[in-house]
């Protein structure tokens, strides 16, 4: 019996991160990866590499879902880079056409490439139409303070409280990432599900943010939730993960 996930999110062009590091990262924890693309992102290397952002029209999207649906028997998916309130529409559609066991939601805000006001209504398309579905939702410390409504995260209590408000959204768990941006000399992430609070530290490699770590933490625990973990044996084994792939 192979494991399956499936990934409806974004490709990145460089490789480090969206749906190439999150395939990558199926097939490293053997689980067998299927993934609908729902933008492209590239970069402009002439200027500062600024994002270049292009959505997938959303009836190619709902014929990604439908073919993948139909070949295989996907019971997990993690969710990535939507981008837009109408590729949330038909992503949402998509969820509610058959039962998850875990649905897995790396609530990607914003691209640097989209004008403000489509990245709010993209925003709050997210939250009401897709968190929801959420078994595990990963922000990190930009999508905690727009999700959770706090004006500032900086100490690991105000992160355990951000991830009790994200709960009240919907989800059923709550990774909220602090990463190398909160003080001290652990990665501090943390794991809510809605009654306890789990640490989930590792000492920092470096201090500069890694691209493409949040899509491989989700990723890894959406492959480790694939294969039979439990939600906190996910989380634990994801954290170990992208420590080993920054070392």
């Amino acid at each position: 019996m192979v494991d399956l996930a499936y990934v409806i999110a974004g490709s990145e062009a460089t490789g480090g991160a969206g749906l190439q590091v999150d395939l990558k990262t199926f097939q490293q924890l053997g689980v067998y990866g299927v993934g609908t693309t729902t933008c492209i992102v590239s970069f402009d290397p002439k200027n500062d590499w600024g994002h270049r952002f292009f959505p997938v029209p959303a009836d190619v999207i709902a014929d990604q879902i439908e073919a993948a649906t139909a070949a295989h028997n996907l019971d997990v998916v993690k969710i990535g880079m939507l981008g837009t309130p109408a590729t949330i529409d038909v992503v949402a559609e998509g969820l509610e056409k058959q039962d998850w066991r875990h649905v897995v939601l790396d609530p990607v805000l914003i691209c640097k490439g989209q004008e403000a006001g489509a990245a709010l209504d993209t925003d709050n398309a997210l939250r009401a139409q897709v968190l929801p579905h959420a078994t595990v939702v990963t922000p990190n410390l930009f999508e905690a303070r727009a999700l959770s409504g706090m004006d500032e995260i900086t100490s690991v209590d105000q992160l355990i409280e951000a991830a009790r408000r994200i709960h009240d959204l919907g989800p059923q768990y709550v990774v909220a990432k602090g990463g190398v941006e909160l003080d001290g000399e652990d990665a501090v992430d943390v794991l809510f599900d809605g009654s306890e609070v789990t640490l989930l530290t590792a000492p920092k490699v470096g201090n500069e943010r890694v691209s493409g770590a949040g899509c491989t933490l989700a990723a890894a625990i959406t492959a480790e939730l694939a294969k039979g973990a439990s939600v906190a044996d996910a989380a634990a084994r994801a954290k170990d993960f992208v420590t080993a792939g920054i070392k």
